[in-house]
């Protein structure tokens, strides 16, 4: 028996220590003075600068601001933990505001080396790159984006008015948002519950819950639906302003394209494919209906059981049983993870002000990552588990480059994540016996490949509609009805949608704080498909190559990593070949039906 399955998890809150004992105490004090004192060293070296200056030196300047890195992700990633434990804490609010504005200011002080890093010609930064090793990658990525670039009194500018503007509004979002409480019938007793708490009962066997649930999340959000959607819009302009007219992007979503490192044709290749395979799921949600016993299924019942199965898992056996489904992929892998619940890097708890979600925080790659879920004893809730789980594996596996290449492009940050998932899946098969869950389960992977793949392109094709509606002068109206046209393409005529969806755009945090990042979750799926297809086929020989990947972080172009992988992202054949891979998921089940 391994040591995960001794251990005993509960549900507890994370503990910040190994970052500071608190936000007020001397050591964040000093942390603070110490990150100001070598900005301003930093600031010192300015003058050595020259396109004729030594590679040693071009270098130890180099190494000097990874340092500095090191110690401002670490204040930085402080005052955000400890906003998500409570986003209703003022003295978490006033905090993560201080450390906004600070990082903003160190940012500009520093920001000096990178344009004139860029403003070299390719003779000159060849020849200082030539012994650059682990920082070669990060210096090109750099120069990617020398056609984006302003002057250093309009970077500058741009840096404080973030703080002040899309920052501020970012933040605000949020607390708005974080404090809804959502009050719905349950077994003839009315519940208040979180967001997360809510989302459960979409999951429900109970038809009238399931609409009960989402008729309650959207009436709330519907509430200050006008508002929300004004501070989308602002924060729209304002990506707007700043990328096309001042930077010359040539569309919104080549901005998060070059950030990722991937070309714009790649991801136009991704969500052409994409929509055009929107049938695949539609025919799955037809099924779905059948085995309900419905004509056509309401938005309201995709993520229906299609068994009465309403099992719940405690939080223990769903720690052990992922730490197991590692361990029997790679010893190695398991020990990862479990450092993560070793250390108390983990919040698990349901709280009120609590940040709703799941995420994982890598800052500086000598600390194990932070995890949070909002666990509630659902099958999801376990795979949510593994999934984060997945992201802290990742990032200790590249935890040997540097602080800048250590984490990996957006595309890329979701394939362990998604693999982890993958292998917790099959374990979970293998123990369950309960044929009504298994089934459950496994219609549940192709509402998980919906949730992961489609409904995350079609977010994307409606940011890059929204966009340009914003800019053409559309009320927070005009953007219902086209989110509502949206989902109608998505679903064709497989789903009945209810007037209040309209409000479901408002109510997705991704599109108010990381534009266009959606679309990385239908690329680390449709990527995983093809790993996992490797895995199946050629056990423990993949090992090697995929831990090879994961290692990779972010020290080499998403490309280059791939292509180490056999494949090739700018073929539409791969993207086709994952939702192949999904048709056939539905082939099977149609058999089964």
């Amino acid at each position: 028996m391994s040591e995960a399955t001794t251990t005993k998890h509960e549900q507890s809150r994370w503990d910040l220590g190994d970052l500071f004992p608190s936000h007020d105490g001397k050591e964040m004090d000093t942390a603070i003075e110490a990150l100001k004192d070598r900005v301003a060293e930093f600031e010192g070296m300015r003058e050595s600068l020259s396109a004729d200056m030594d590679e040693e030196e071009f270098l130890d300047m180099v190494q000097y601001l990874e340092t500095t890195t090191r110690q401002a992700y670490r204040i930085g990633q402080f005052a955000s933990l400890w906003f998500s434990e409570d986003t209703q804490n003022q003295k978490a609010q006033t905090f993560q505001a201080k450390v906004n504005q600070l990082s903003a200011e160190m940012q500009n002080r520093v920001l000096f080396f990178s344009l004139w890093w860029k403003a070299q010609d390719d003779e000159t930064a060849q020849r200082l790159m030539r012994n650059a090793g682990e920082f070669e990658y990060y210096l090109e990525q750099i120069r990617n984006f020398k056609p984006y670039t302003l002057t250093e009194p309009e970077e500058k500018i741009i840096n404080i008015k973030d703080v002040t503007g899309s920052s501020a509004l970012q933040n605000l979002y949020s607390s708005i948002t974080d404090r809804y409480e959502f009050k719905v019938e349950v077994d003839g007793e009315v519940q208040s519950l979180t967001r997360g708490g809510l989302m459960r009962h979409v999951y429900s066997p109970d038809p009238d819950l399931r609409a009960r649930a989402y008729q309650e999340l959207y009436r709330v959000y519907g509430e200050d639906g006008p508002i929300l959607g004004q501070m989308y819009q602002s924060l729209v302009r304002d990506y707007h302003n700043e990328n096309i007219d001042f930077r010359h992007f040539e569309s919104p979503i080549s901005v998060r394209n070059l950030s990722n490192d991937i070309p714009d044709e790649v991801v136009n290749t991704l969500l052409d494919v994409a929509e055009k395979n929107a049938g695949v799921f539609q025919r799955f949600f037809k099924l779905k209906a059948k085995l309900l016993g419905m004509k056509q299924l309401r938005r309201y019942d995709i993520y229906a059981p299609v068994a009465s199965s309403d099992k719940q898992y405690d939080y223990d056996y769903a720690v052990n049983l992922t730490l197991d489904s590692f361990r029997d992929f790679d010893p190695k892998v398991e020990a990862l993870a479990r450092k993560v619940f070793v250390q108390s890097h983990v919040d698990s708890e349901v709280r009120k002000g609590k940040q709703g979600g799941a995420f994982c925080s890598s800052g500086d790659p000598e600390l194990t990552p932070w995890v949070l879920v909002n666990y509630n004893g659902t099958a999801r809730d376990v795979s949510t588990v593994a999934h984060e789980l997945g992201h802290a594996i990742h990032a200790m596996l590249a935890d040997h480059h540097n602080v800048f290449n250590t984490h990996s492009s957006l595309p890329l940050a979701e394939t362990a994540s998604t693999f982890a998932e993958m292998l917790l899946v099959d374990r979970l098969l293998e123990e369950e016996t309960d044929e009504a869950v298994r089934r459950d389960i496994l219609f549940a992977q192709v509402d998980d490949a919906y949730a992961t793949i489609m409904r995350q392109i079609f977010f994307a094709l409606y940011e890059r509609e929204a966009h340009q509606k914003v800019q053409d002068g559309a009320s927070v109206d005009d953007l219902n009805e086209a989110y509502m046209e949206n989902l109608k393409t998505q679903f064709g005529d497989a789903l009945e949608i209810g007037d209040e969806f309209k409000w479901e755009w408002v109510s997705i945090p991704h599109i108010y704080y990381y534009p266009f990042y959606v679309y990385a979750y239908a690329f680390g799926q449709l990527l995983v498909f093809a790993l996992y297809q490797q895995y199946k086929e050629e056990g423990d020989a993949f090992k090697p190559r995929y831990i090879e990947l994961l290692s990779a972080g972010g020290s080499m172009s998403p490309e280059d990593i791939l292509k180490k992988a056999g494949v090739d992202m700018r073929d539409p054949a791969f993207w086709q070949g994952g939702f192949d891979f999904v048709a056939n998921m539905v082939d099977e089940l149609e058999k089964v039906a």
